[in-house]
């Protein structure tokens, strides 16, 4: 799982580490106050489950509703 947060793909994805970082801490975030998961917990700890959502295009940055810049992709 660790190997994930050193994948090129998911960081360009959301633009970075600092945002990968933020995106992280605010669905773990969620999940431990009682937000249902987007896709299958089976087996995964919150940690895998954020990361698969963020992979599967699940959940992301609100680029235009947080007035950051989008990342050019």
């Amino acid at each position: 799982m660790i190997e994930l947060l050193k994948n090129d793909d998911i960081i360009r994805k959301v633009g970075g580490r600092f945002k990968l970082t933020s995106l992280i801490q605010k669905r773990w975030l969620e999940l431990m106050r009682g937000s249902r998961p987007l896709v299958d917990p089976a087996g995964k700890t919150e940690m895998e489950i954020v990361m698969e959502e963020i992979l599967r295009g699940k959940i992301g940055i609100d680029y235009e509703a947080s007035g950051l810049a989008k990342p050019s992709e």
